[in-house]
């Protein structure tokens, strides 16, 4: 077997010859991008923290209304949210919610016009198919080291991590929902002598809906799986304080804001749940 080890496939050398490569010829890109990302996140903190808090919990409890006209639903939102304000973990969870909401916004921005697209081209999809299981299997903390060395310290790697880590479930989802139209309907639209962008716009996104409100779902669960480990590279939040008892041993510290994140879940889960009783 010594023939099998002594020449080593230089994987690791040749990703750090293209970070390097793209460290020194990408600056202009990285630099516009941080811009384009710290203004999102900035924004998103001004609408989260500027707000008296309970003027912030009747607007959730509103979209929840909206969404799911359930007024136990509805409850517990509000519930969730007066909880978080009694264990002191107002600004945390805002904190963390910009997060969420940031790599939402891009996700779905960038992953729902790449699963039409693929949907349309199932060669290129199936191209595509090793890298989404790339992006979705290899260990989180292995896109902190090129965020980190793009962009810094602080929220915008954070961010950049949970997109590369989240992106692929708006991606296949979407997929999965415009491929998945009825041959049928798409054959009755051309009869009717519907042109291919309408034939998108009225028939193939509609039917894919489900689909996509659950790559949304994902989307905004996977992102905030993702705030303890945006945490170590300087992204402020729920994090913070779970990474805080660990070094500290904290037991109490950690229980308290775990149990915060699951709040914080389930709530934006019963917010965006498909198909809940009404």
């Amino acid at each position: 077997m010594d023939w099998l080890t002594e020449t080593k496939i230089p994987v690791g050398k040749t990703a750090k010859v293209v970070f390097e490569w793209l460290q020194d010829n990408g600056a202009w890109f990285f630099d516009g991008l941080a811009v384009i990302m710290e203004g999102l996140i900035e924004a998103l903190l001004w609408l989260f923290q500027t707000p008296h808090p309970l003027i912030i919990i009747a607007l959730f409890a509103a979209l929840t209304w909206v969404l799911q006209r359930s007024w136990k639903t509805c409850g517990l939102v509000v519930l969730g949210f007066l909880f978080i304000l009694n264990q002191g973990y107002w600004e945390e969870t805002t904190e963390s919610l910009t997060l969420v909401l940031s790599a939402c916004v891009v996700c779905m921005l960038i992953g729902v016009p790449v699963g039409i697209g693929l949907a349309h081209r199932p060669r290129l999809y199936a191209m595509m198919r090793p890298v989404l299981d790339l992006m979705q299997t290899l260990p989180t903390f292995v896109y902190l080291i090129p965020a980190i060395v793009f962009f810094g310290i602080g929220m915008v790697p954070g961010l950049i991590a949970t997109v590369i880590f989240v992106l692929p479930a708006p991606i296949r989802l979407t997929h999965l929902g415009v491929s998945s139209t009825p041959t049928p309907l798409l054959e009755a639209a051309e009869a009717f002598g519907a042109t291919g962008r309408q034939r998108l716009w009225k028939v193939e996104l509609p039917y894919a809906m489900p689909q996509i409100m659950a790559g949304l779902n994902q989307t905004i669960m996977l992102s905030l799986s993702m705030v303890v480990i945006a945490a170590l590279v300087g992204a402020d939040g729920l994090g913070v304080p779970v990474v805080r008892a660990l070094n500290q041993v904290n037991t109490a510290l950690g229980f308290e804001s775990g149990f915060v994140i699951v709040v914080v879940a389930i709530m934006l889960d019963r917010i965006l749940r498909i198909g809940s009783a009404k």
